[in-house]
């Protein structure tokens, strides 16, 4: 047998354990991510529970992102003795409780903070399974890596969306968030049997860095901060946009039933096909073309945001999930490939900045939603994607 015929077989085993490896990634990330937006989908009837204003409702449901963006910073700071796999399982049986106990209240903040709650349990399992990905993948695999773990994210957002219109619509608020509860304690469960048990975080560089150092290196580099503006950019543009619409949905012309308004998140679909790619796209474009690309279509898919025909809204939000889940995807690959060092430093502030510009594009859309329209709205949107296209002019192409 020839060196081809022995090396054709190992390729091929090579790439089947990748992509075992990569679904797996994808299923992680779903089961740590799904309650972050599923709630979403019940936004109009949870305004009617809670008998507050869309903008209040909006910030409670989106208080999760603030969690996320303090738990980002936390673990940047303080994550270097954390054993990633333990870390994620507990974070995720942790979780379970605030999304259990969201089934019992009847008050708004405390709604709020048990969302915030979430968000702390969310972001340090994600922020630690990110770390645990750029340290046991080569640089060849890691952006694939990470395109898999954001693709579970896209998944989280759709079939998330879609359980918890459904789970609500037929057996109430409070049966949803038990079921979601259900699911975090089944991705503990799948961390524990299939993640290999790890040494304590980030010791590789075997530099003894102080905290401070850890987290000040990512800020000194040029384009890490221009990742870290560009993914605080990207979330304040898609929750503003997938919080607000949701109103826009139910309302006249469109009118959309609470079920339906779930349906309506099948334009999730296409993303969870398309995010995989981000690894060839930064390959072959760049990421500041990539970067560009991307989000040009997602300013697209606002501009038809304004229609009033159902077919069109959806295309719309179908491309502005689209180009901001590749373009998040593309720039989390640039984090961990440009931080050589200190990648659970610069992972945690990336998260935090990311999540914090969900928060504020929750608030900030919220109010311009209630006070002028959704016309205004889609306009500061377009003008916030532009702006993350001309920060990322300073990214430049990995040398190989």
């Amino acid at each position: 047998m020839t060196t081809s015929e022995h090396t054709e077989p190992t390729r091929l085993r090579s790439v089947a354990a990748d992509g075992w490896r990569f679904g797996l990634i994808a299923l992680i990330a779903f089961l740590t991510l799904v309650d972050l937006f599923a709630t979403q989908a019940i936004l109009p009837s949870l305004v009617v529970k809670f008998g507050v204003s869309r903008a209040t409702m909006g910030f409670a449901v989106n208080a999760s992102t603030f969690g996320m963006a303090v738990a980002g910073i936390a673990i940047a700071l303080f994550g270097r003795g954390i054993d990633r796999r333990n870390g994620i399982w507990i974070s995720l049986v942790i979780l379970a409780i605030p999304t259990t106990l969201l089934s019992q209240t009847d008050s708004i903040v405390v709604f709020a903070l048990l969302r915030i709650a979430q968000g702390l349990c969310m972001s340090t399992a994600f922020t630690l399974t990110m770390a645990y990905l750029a340290e046991h993948f080569s640089a060849r695999q890691t952006t694939s890596a990470l395109a898999a773990y954001v693709t579970g994210n896209v998944a989280s957002n759709f079939f998330g969306r879609l359980m918890s219109a459904a789970v609500a619509d037929t057996f109430g608020i409070s049966s949803n968030f038990l079921t979601f509860a259900a699911l975090n304690l089944f991705g503990a469960a799948l961390v524990w049997f299939t993640l290999q048990k790890t040494s304590a975080m980030m010791r590789g560089d075997g530099t003894g860095g102080t905290v401070r150092g850890d987290w000040k290196a990512p800020l000194q580099n040029v384009e890490l901060r221009a990742c870290f503006a560009i993914g605080f950019l990207i979330l304040f543009v898609f929750i503003g946009t997938f919080t607000y619409v949701n109103f826009q949905l139910v309302a006249v012309p469109l009118s959309l039933t609470p079920m339906a308004l779930g349906v309506v998140y099948f334009v999730f679909l296409p993303s969870m096909l398309t995010t995989p790619l981000a690894g060839r796209v930064a390959s072959r474009l760049g990421p500041r073309a990539g970067v560009g690309l991307t989000l040009g279509l997602a300013i697209a898919g606002l501009l038809l945001l304004l229609a009033p025909s159902l077919p069109v809204v959806l295309a719309g939000m179908a491309l502005v999930a689209i180009g901001t889940f590749l373009a998040q995807a593309i720039a989390t690959g640039h984090v961990s490939r440009t931080a050589s060092r200190d990648r659970a430093a610069a992972s945690g502030i990336y998260l935090a900045s990311y999540y914090g510009g969900g928060l504020a594009g929750s608030f900030v859309i919220g109010q311009v939603y209630d006070r002028i329209g959704w016309t205004a709205c889609v306009a500061v949107l377009v003008a916030v994607l532009a702006s993350a296209i001309a920060i990322a002019r300073v990214l430049q192409t990995p040398k190989a």
